[in-house]
């Protein structure tokens, strides 16, 4: 029985991408590997940023890191299996959020897995999390935004 649940509202997905499970993706029980799936979800959360014109680091030294990871897996994945990443944001406080991922198999509409990424805004050059730009916000006016 899985003691993490993660369930994410519909709307708050904001951006879809595709990757392809290769097979040096796959670990000795021929499955998609926990390692390889961490490396999918780094890949789709550029993508999305990069959608969104949002730079991991920008020129001014603040850039985003991420600070924990949640992941609940679902069924297997296999070599060749295309995957669809559906990534989103949620619950904003003054110095970053979460990112979410809901990873489905298209071909026959099964969950894979579910995800929870938290994330900060970080000055490279003060060494510390710093307020999250305006900018940032304002890309996403409809995500909740917790006060305490």
């Amino acid at each position: 029985m899985a003691r993490l649940s993660l369930q994410f509202p519909e709307q708050q997905y904001y951006y879809s991408t595709q990757l392809t499970v290769r097979v040096t993706d796959i670990n000795g029980a021929n499955h998609l590997g926990n390692d390889s799936m961490i490396s999918m979800i780094s890949e789709a959360r550029a993508r999305f940023l990069f959608e969104f014109g949002i730079r991991e680091t920008e020129n001014d030294g603040i850039g985003i890191i991420v600070t924990d990871l949640a992941t609940t897996y679902k069924t297997e994945a296999h070599a060749r299996d295309q995957l669809l990443f559906e990534v989103g944001v949620m619950d904003f406080n003054a110095y970053g959020g979460d990112i979410t991922f809901r990873i489905t198999r298209p071909a026959d509409q099964a969950l894979i897995a579910m995800a929870k990424s938290g994330f900060v805004f970080y000055s490279y050059q003060q060494k510390r999390v710093v307020a999250m730009p305006e900018a940032f916000l304002e890309k996403f006016p409809n995500v909740n935004f917790l006060t305490s």
